[in-house]
C-alpha cells in the first residue's frame, strides 16, 4: 500500500512502522519539518536531551535494555558532528543505532552554506553504513534499509542524512514489504564442515578453553542456552569479555570469571595455558590479549563470528567460522550430541586441578 506525504511525514511513518517509540533527539533549523511532524502525532514519544552526544548514549542504553534499536534526530552541522562519539562507541560495541540527520537544501550542498557539513563522510568510519538522501523518491528504501543494516548480522549504528528540501518535498510512502539491501548479506549459517571440525578438536582437547565476548548475548538468549548446554555437555571451563557477561552465568560451576587486564587470574592463566581455544562472538580487542603475539601463543583459536571483517583482524586464527553465534552454536550441540563426543576425562580433571591450584 503506499501513501502520498511529506518526506518529514515518511519519517515518523517508517519509525512507526518498525515498531519505534522513543525518539532521542536534539532539535535545530535543518530537522524542523520532521519535529512539525512529531507535534502532530502521539505514538512516538520524543525525548528532548541536552547535547547530541547524551541523545546518542541514551539511545546506545535504550538499545542494550530493549533490544531494539535505538533511534536519534539531530540536525546539520554541529548536531551530527556531537554525535561522533557515540556512534563510534555503538560501532565497536555492535550496538543497533539509527541517526537521522537533518543536512542544508540539497541546492546548498558543497558550498559552505550555514551549518554544512559532509555528514556521510565524517561518519563513515564509525558506521556500518550511511546515506545521503538527495531525491524524495529514494527515501522510504533507505529509512527501511537503515534499520535492516542497523539490527541484522552485527548489529551497529547507521546514519540518514535528510537534507531540508527533501523533507518538506511531497512523495509516495511504502512501507517495509521484502526490505533487502542490495550488497547487504550477513552470513548466518556457519559452514558444517567446520563446525564438525571444531567439535572435533574442542573433543581432542587436552586443555580446552571457550572464550566469549558480546556477541552471544547480541545473538540473543537462546544463544545464551545453547552456550550454557555445551558447557555442560562438555564440562569445558569458560570465560568471558566485559561484553559477554551475563551468557553465562557466573555462579556456574565451569565459569572462571572475566578475561583481561580487569579479570581474574585463573581465567588470564587458562586463556595463556590452553591448547584449544573456542572463541564466540568477539573481538580480541586489546583490553583482553594484550600483546597480540604473546596471546595464548601455543593453542589451536577457533574464531566464531557473524562479522568476517573481525577474524584475523587482531589474532590470526586457525579455523574461522562466519555465522550467527546462535546458529553455529545450534549446529555445535547437534553435532555433540549425535557424535557422543566428549573431552578425555582424565585430561580435563588435570586441566581443572591446574587452573584451581
Amino acid at each position: 500500500m503506499t501513501r502520498e506525504m511529506t518526506g518529514a511525514g515518511m519519517v515518523l511513518q517508517a519509525l512507526k512502522d518498525h515498531g519505534i517509540e522513543y525518539l532521542f533527539g536534539y532539535p535545530g533549523g535543518a530537522v524542523l519539518p520532521i519535529y512539525d511532524e512529531i507535534y502532530q502525532q502521539d505514538d512516538i514519544k520524543h525525548l528532548l536531551v541536552r547535547h547530541e552526544q547524551g541523545a546518542g548514549h541514551a539511545a546506545e542504553g535504550y538499545a542494550c535494555s530493549t533490544g531494539k534499536p535505538g533511534v536519534v534526530l539531530v540536525t546539520s552541522g554541529p548536531g551530527a558532528t556531537n554525535m561522533v562519539t557515540a556512534l563510534t562507541n555503538a560501532m565497536m560495541d555492535s550496538i543497533p543505532l539509527v541517526c537521522i540527520s537533518g543536512q542544508v537544501p540539497v541546492s546548498l550542498i558543497g558550498s559552505d552554506a550555514f551549518q554544512e557539513c559532509d555528514t556521510v563522510s565524517i561518519t563513515r568510519p564509525c558506521t556500518k553504513h550511511n546515506w545521503l538522501v538527495r531525491n524524495i523518491e529514494d527515501l522510504p528504501r533507505i529509512l527501511h534499509e537503515a534499520f535492516q543494516v542497523a539490527t541484522t548480522g552485527r548489529p551497529g549504528p547507521v546514519v540518514v542524512d535528510i537534507p531540508k528540501d527533501v523533507q518538506f518535498t511531497t512523495g509516495e510512502y511504502q512501507g517495509p514489504s521484502r526490505v533487502e539491501h542490495k550488497t547487504y548479506r550477513p552470513q548466518v549459517k556457519g559452514d558444517m564442515s567446520a563446525i564438525r571440525h571444531a567439535a572435533e578438536l574442542l573433543a581432542s582437547a587436552r586443555r580446552p578453553t571457550l572464550f566469549t565476548g558480546g556477541g552471544v548475548i547480541n545473538s540473543g538468549p537462546e544463544a545464551c542456552q545453547l552456550l550454557r548446554e555445551l558447557v555442560q555437555l562438555s564440562g569445558v571451563p569458560i570465560t568471558s569479555t566485559l561484553m559477554g557477561l551475563g551468557a553465562y552465568p557466573a555462579s556456574g560451576d565451569a565459569w572462571l570469571g572475566m578475561l583481561g587486564m580487569h579479570g581474574t587470574y585463573e581465567s588470564n592463566m587458562a586463556m595463556h595455558d590452553c591448547d584449544v581455544m573456542v572463541a564466540v562472538g568477539v573481538r580480541f580487542d586489546d583490553r583482553i590479549t594484550g600483546r597480540f603475539d604473546a596471546f595464548s601463543p601455543n593453542s589451536t583459536k577457533i574464531h566464531i563470528d557473524i562479522d568476517p571483517s573481525s577474524i584475523n583482524k587482531n589474532v590470526p586464527v586457525d579455523l574461522p567460522i562466519v555465522g550467527d553465534v546462535g546458529h553455529v552454536l545450534e549446529d555445535l550441540v547437534r553435532i555433540w550430541r549425535s557424535s557422543a563426543l566428549k573431552v578425555n576425562e582424565n585430561s580435563l580433571k588435570a586441566w581443572w586441578k591446574q587452573i584451581d591450584v
